[in-house]
Order: structure tokens, then C-alpha cells, then sequence
């Protein structure tokens, strides 16, 4: 059986160009921190995969450390930028609907004393008058996401940056945003998004899996999470992938350049696949803001088992999932519930996702497959 990826969210498939870039690197074995003859080259290939990424977020090359993934990179920095600042007494902000690694750290803050709150939301964004009236002189972070994985939600954290410009603040708020869902469809420059630090991941974007990136510029303290090394400025200790940072660089490179015309093509496929979703059956719902990424369609199947669709329509060969791969909440979607205040649409949603290689057919086939795995859960009346 031929099978169809449509969990691009979750994470990506590795591009060609991306896998010979690994292989390519990974003959170069030597320490990158190593004085000898092969530990400098391992260093150049690691120093232009930094160049490149950095070029793409419009930052200098120093901006760019490597971490594990964007899990690493946004504990790093919402607990690195907060306990350089001071935790106790302080007020961070946060979406009620990003990701596990972003309320996690979050809970970290709150444990050690901060005063956390989630940002209002109104249909489907960040309510930026309410905004003015969150932020307190005592705020010094800011944790949003540009696109929420579950649901495509594009976020204005721009918006945001503009409402913090206005307070006049004496110390304006630091702002963090997770982008690792945006290259495929938008430019991820720092300023662009108004971000003081920027998380990203390989795996979102054809990379090969293991390696992330958090853009932070020299002007933004923060603490490490670790200790023991020098490397990554003394941030981010452990002994860089070379290789890994190779192909990053490649992804987010091809990633970019074909940003526009995907886009357009994702934006069309996905009106094809919900009129055909729509015009065979009835009571589903779209979740999401009114802003979306054209690639993430995440569904809502009312007293519907999701689950059970996910199993089914992985035996006919459709590779779907229900929530974001690190959610383990058993009442459901958080992003959904958060966005959509309504716990019931959360406990019963699928989502959807493709990318740059995904074909019309095999998409639409997907939909077929979708309409017949909700038609045999109604007559068998699985709920």
C-alpha cells in the first residue's frame, strides 16, 4: 500500500538535499572545538550553517545558538531571559494555546515564584486591548508562538511588540516567539515578527531530526539551563553536530525560497479539501483563528472517537493525528479549548497537515478516506 503523510506539523520529511548535505558532513568527524586540522574543519562546517541561518533570521551569525530542538530552545529562553532578570515577584505572559515545551517552562517560572497569566484571547487571536491591560510594570516576558501547531493559528506577534512600543514602558517586556511552524509558509526574520528571541526546529522543516536553534543577539541576557562547556557562548554546553547543523541550514534555505509558491499551492489545496470534507458531511467544524497557515487543518468531529479515525485512517494508509505529538492531555486539544473556549470541540479533533512535496490526489484521496471513516464510525455508531 502507497502511503500518504499528512502529519507535516508533527514533523517533516527529510528533503534530499537536506540528507546529502548530513552525509556529506558527516565525513568530517572532528570535534568541532578541537585545535587540529580536522576539528577546524568540522568548526567551518559548523560556523557557515550559523552564517546561513542567521542570514535567513537577518541576525549576526553569533545570534544563532544550536540546541536539541525548539523544546530546548524555548525552555532556554523563557527560564534563561526570566532568571537573568529575577523570577520571584515577577509577571510573565504567556498563549494559553502554544505548545508543551512553552507551558512547561512556564509552569517552571510559576513554581519558582513568578506570577503567570495567559494572555486573552478573542476569535481566535491575541486581544491586543486587553493586552495594554495585562501588562504590568512587573512584566518582563512575553512567551507567544507565531503559528500554533495544532491549528494553524497565525499569531500578530507583531501586534504585540507594537502594544509594548506604545506603554512607554521604563524595561519593555522581553518578547519570545516559537516560529518553528512558520518557515514553509512565511519569512522567520527576527524584527519581522517583533521578537527579542526566536525558536526553530529542524524536523519542522525537512531537517534531519535533533537539532534546533534559538536566535538570541548578544543584547538579551539570559542564564543556561546547564552547566559544564563552553560551547554555544557558554549557553548552550555540549559539543555540536556539524553535520545536523548542515542540513538545518539547507532546509530552512530551501524552505524560504520556496515559501511564496507553496503558499499559494497549500492555500488552494485546502480549499479543495474542505469543500469536499464539507459537502459530504455535516457538523464538522474548522478550528483555529481567523488567521491560519494554508497547510494545518485541524477538524472537529462533535461526539466523534478522533482516536479511532487517527487508527483507521492509518490502516487505509493516511498518516493524521489528533493533537500536537508532545500532548499527552487526555481531555484533549489544549490549543483548541484555549482558542475556541468550548472543552467539548476540544475532546474531539483531528488535524491535518502537509507540505511542499504533498500531491493534490494524494490529498484529496485522503479526504475520500476521512469522509469514509467518519460515515463507518456514524452507521456503527462509534462514539
Amino acid at each position: 500500500m502507497r502511503r500518504t503523510y499528512l502529519d507535516w506539523a508533527a514533523a517533516a520529511p527529510v528533503t534530499p538535499e537536506a540528507l546529502r548535505m548530513h552525509r556529506r558532513a558527516l565525513s568530517h568527524f572532528g570535534n568541532p572545538s578541537s585545535p587540529h586540522a580536522e576539528g577546524r574543519a568540522a568548526r567551518e562546517l559548523l560556523e557557515d550553517a550559523r552564517v546561513r541561518i542567521a542570514r535567513l533570521a537577518s541576525v549576526k551569525a553569533d545570534a544563532v545558538l544550536f540546541t536539541a530542538g525548539a523544546t530546548e530552545a524555548n525552555a532556554l529562553a523563557i527560564l534563561g531571559q526570566a532568571r537573568a532578570r529575577g523570577v520571584s515577584g515577577a509577571h510573565v505572559l504567556y498563549l494559553p494555546s502554544a505548545h508543551a515545551s512553552t507551558r512547561g517552562a512556564i509552569e517552571v517560572l510559576r513554581r519558582e515564584g513568578a506570577s503567570v497569566e495567559p494572555l486573552v484571547l478573542t476569535d481566535g487571536a491575541i486581544d491586543l486591548g486587553r493586552l495594554k491591560e495585562q501588562v504590568r510594570a512587573e512584566t518582563i516576558l512575553i512567551a507567544l508562538e507565531a503559528v500554533c501547531g495544532e491549528t494553524g493559528t497565525r499569531f500578530d506577534t507583531r501586534g504585540v511588540w507594537r502594544v509594548l512600543e506604545s506603554l512607554k514602558l521604563p524595561v519593555r517586556p522581553r518578547i519570545h516567539v516559537d516560529a518553528s511552524q512558520l518557515p514553509f509558509v512565511e519569512p522567520f526574520e527576527l524584527t519581522r515578527l517583533g521578537a527579542d528571541t526566536l525558536a526553530l526546529d529542524a524536523q519542522k522543516v525537512g531537517g534531519v531530526r535533533g537539532i534546533g536553534a534559538l536566535i538570541v543577539p548578544r543584547s538579551v541576557r539570559l542564564l543556561p539551563l546547564m552547566e559544564g562547556g563552553g560551547q554555544e557562548r557558554g549557553l548552550r554546553p555540549g559539543t555540536e553536530s556539524p553535520a545536523l547543523a548542515q542540513a538545518f541550514a539547507i532546509a530552512l534555505e530551501e524552505a524560504q525560497e520556496h515559501a511564496p509558491a507553496f503558499s499559494l499551492r497549500a492555500a488552494a489545496l485546502q480549499e479543495k479539501f474542505m469543500a469536499r470534507i464539507e459537502g459530504a458531511l455535516e457538523g464538522v467544524f474548522l478550528n483555529g483563528g481567523k488567521e491560519r497557515v494554508p497547510h494545518i487543518v485541524n477538524l472537529t468531529f462533535p461526539k466523534r472517537d478522533t482516536e479511532y479515525l487517527a487508527a483507521l485512517l492509518d490502516e487505509a494508509g493516511f498518516a493524521v493525528s489528533t493533537r500536537s505529538a508532545c500532548a499527552t492531555d487526555s481531555e484533549g486539544s489544549v490549543a483548541v479549548a484555549a482558542l475556541h473556549k468550548d472543552p467539548a470541540r476540544a475532546t474531539s479533533t483531528l488535524r491535518i497537515s502537509w507540505g511542499p512535496s504533498t500531491e493534490e490526489r494524494a490529498l484529496l484521496k485522503g479526504a475520500d478516506a476521512l469522509i469514509n471513516a467518519v460515515r463507518f464510525l456514524e452507521k456503527n455508531a462509534i462514539y
